[in-house]
């Protein structure tokens, strides 16, 4: 494990102070001011620090907010199933592209289903794929990845695939799901991939240009950075998240200082830590609610409780491995307290314990649904191209995108086992925002609630998932069914927050 430095524990602990309440109401009511709805307002709350509150009436099933995110990956897995927009993830390309580069990966042995990461350069010499395209197939593919057919489907003929992939075969009625064109990385790089320049750009200046592993990157070595990624891929890709962070902190705290010596010459790289300009640049992530990984986790149901010592203790070398990896990739002197373990080690623990899952539906989907309801004088002929197509792509052709993020203003919202609000996408929802619609009406003045877990669950299963959050529970439901316990002679203690 790491030594640390006194000094360097001071400005971490600094970093990991909870803002003062006036600061955290003026942070969020900018960031509301930015945001599509305005009827919420965050305020300061006795027992849980803050929370979300009503400031208009709602009706059952009205939105009550969309939240962009402040930082979210899709999974390693479903990069196979699914190509999107690295910075927003709306899907890009086509519908043939997203059917053809799908089962060009299967017919390369590559399977989602096997979890393994991906690599580049894997591509026969022999492909007939055009320049563009590999580019965008050639993202994160391993050779290593191996996999059989499911049984449930009848493979395309190779030449069939390729035509998708290119975009020489054209789907019956497919124009009426364009999707955004492919827009390729600022730095180079065969990983991400946009819908759109200013995506792009948004990317590259906000999170990507430090963690790109393309000619144009500017961390300190792609080689280091890629054996970062790998090890995040091979373990656990909350790590690439919090990579996210601490370069969104890092390019932060850069324009803030470019920003300040505007005027006055060329700038000098300094060893010493302005803590001003970077509590500044760390503002954002601030103001999510953290505690260190390996003390909140929830012990695996394959640990035994005697064991979970040692559990943690792994937990947190495994962050510390991972974290030695990004300092030698992306290492900043002057923003060097954002490298300790401490600091990562509530980063990860901030996503554990609010993270949202970034879900995102396929058009894909949307497209097999709506040949099925042609009209039987339209069907017939259309499925004859189709039908082999669904056969290849077996159950998997709804398969939706599918990641992690952190959203600011919905992990204000506090838990309640009766909530009054829940995270849904509607039919119009085709990005990575959160959305949050009432379950119920809401009254201007009252709290929005949503639920962390699955509220269905018993009371002392509920009060036991609760706990991983630091917390009892003690909504209504839960102080009802408190009471009723304690009639039948079984107590569980006052439920606090």
């Amino acid at each position: 494990m790491e030594i640390i430095c006194p000094i360097e524990a001071h400005f971490s602990n600094q970093l990991l102070k909870t803002p003062p309440p006036h600061e955290v109401q003026n942070y969020f009511e900018e960031l509301l001011a930015t945001r599509q709805c305005h009827g919420i307002k965050v305020k300061p709350t006795t027992c849980y620090g803050k929370g979300v509150y009503a400031e208009t009436d709602f009706k059952e099933e009205d939105l009550v907010l969309k939240d962009q995110m402040l930082v979210g990956t899709q999974h390693s897995s479903n990069k196979v199933d699914c190509l999107v927009c690295s910075y927003c993830f709306c899907f890009i390309g086509s519908i043939e592209l997203q059917i053809g580069r799908k089962l060009y990966l299967e017919q390369l042995g590559v399977s989602p289903n096997n979890e393994c990461h991906m690599q580049k350069d894997c591509y026969n010499s022999d492909s007939s794929l055009g320049e563009d395209d590999s580019d965008v197939e050639d993202q994160q593919v391993s050779k290593e990845c191996s996999s059989s057919p499911s049984k449930d489907k009848i493979p395309l003929p190779k030449d069939v695939v390729e035509s998708l992939f290119n975009g020489e075969m054209k789907l019956p009625y497919s124009e009426k799901f364009s999707l955004p064109p492919v827009v390729t990385c600022p730095g180079g790089c065969k990983e991400n991939y946009y819908c759109s320049k200013s995506c792009a750009d948004a990317d590259w200046e906000s999170f990507h240009s430090l963690l790109c592993t393309g000619e144009g990157s500017k961390s300190l070595s792609t080689k280091a950075l890629l054996k970062f990624i790998d090890h995040a891929n091979d373990t656990n890709d909350i790590f690439l998240l919090a990579a996210k962070v601490i370069s969104f902190t890092v390019l932060r705290h850069r324009k803030l200082k470019e920003s300040r010596h505007e005027g006055k010459g060329k700038q000098v790289i300094s060893e010493s830590i302005d803590f001003s300009l970077l509590g500044e640049a760390w503002k954002p992530v601030s103001m999510g609610y953290k505690r260190r990984w390996w003390d909140c986790i929830a012990l695996p149901d394959d640990v035994d409780g005697s064991d979970e010592v040692s559990f943690r203790m792994q937990i947190k070398e495994l962050a510390f491995t991972s974290l030695q990896l990004l300092k030698a990739a992306i290492f900043d002197e002057e923003c060097k307290p954002l490298f300790s373990l401490e600091i990562y080690g509530n980063i990860i623990g901030m996503f554990e314990l609010n993270n949202l899952d970034l879900v995102v539906e396929s058009p894909v989907e949307d497209y097999f649904l709506y040949m099925d309801d042609l009209p039987l004088s339209e069907k017939g002929e259309a499925e004859q191209t189709t039908k082999p197509i669904l056969d290849a792509l077996g159950d998997d052709y709804s398969i939706c995108c599918q990641g992690t993020a952190f959203f600011p203003l919905q992990s204000c919202m506090n838990h309640s086992c009766r909530p009054n609000a829940k995270a849904f996408k509607r039919e119009e929802d085709r990005d990575g925002q959160a959305t949050i619609i009432a379950l119920q009406p809401i009254a201007k003045g009252e709290e929005i609630t949503i639920s962390y877990i699955d509220e269905d669950l018993p009371f002392e299963e509920r009060q036991a998932l609760l706990a991983d959050y630091g917390f009892r529970c003690g909504c209504s439901k839960c102080l009802e069914e408190a009471q009723l316990l304690f009639e039948n002679g079984r107590s569980f203690g006052t439920c606090t927050s």
